[in-house]
């Protein structure tokens, strides 16, 4: 997977359309979701579209989260929030600015409030699912 720095120094160059169309290749990229898994346990709430998030915890302690939704562009999202902390340890992740690490893409500006205003449940069930696991 692309390194989020190299991501966004390309979006940057890019077009409103052809970010667009970066967001929903990232959203393809995302690791197949079971179906069984995207519960209403697993459900982002606050999302205009539905987006489901499932941590699994590796031997090691990292975090590896599926996730899913039934809109393109909002899978895109959840895929760049995803990159900023897949496969990291819970501490790791709680370190994390993941609003800062975004703030290249300018995404409030760049999309609709509809695309947007589940972001921060994004980010929170990350944090909660790190803070969980890191006791």
């Amino acid at each position: 997977m692309t390194s989020l720095d190299d991501l966004a120094e390309e979006y940057a160059f890019l077009e409103a359309d052809d970010r667009y169309r970066l967001l929903i290749d990232l959203g393809r990229g995302l690791e197949a979701m079971p179906d069984a898994l995207k519960t209403d346990a697993t459900l982002v709430r606050g999302c205009s579209a539905a987006v489901w998030v499932y941590p699994t915890r590796r031997d090691d302690g990292r975090l590896h989260f599926l996730a899913d939704s039934n809109a393109a562009i909002t899978k895109g999202i959840i895929a760049l929030v995803l990159l900023t902390v897949q496969d990291k340890a819970p501490a790791e992740i709680l370190a994390t600015d993941i609003e800062a690490a975004l703030a290249p893409f300018d995404l409030k500006n760049q999309l609709s409030s509809n695309r947007t205003q589940g972001i921060p449940n994004m980010i929170a069930l990350v944090r909660e699912t790190a803070l969980r696991y890191a006791g």
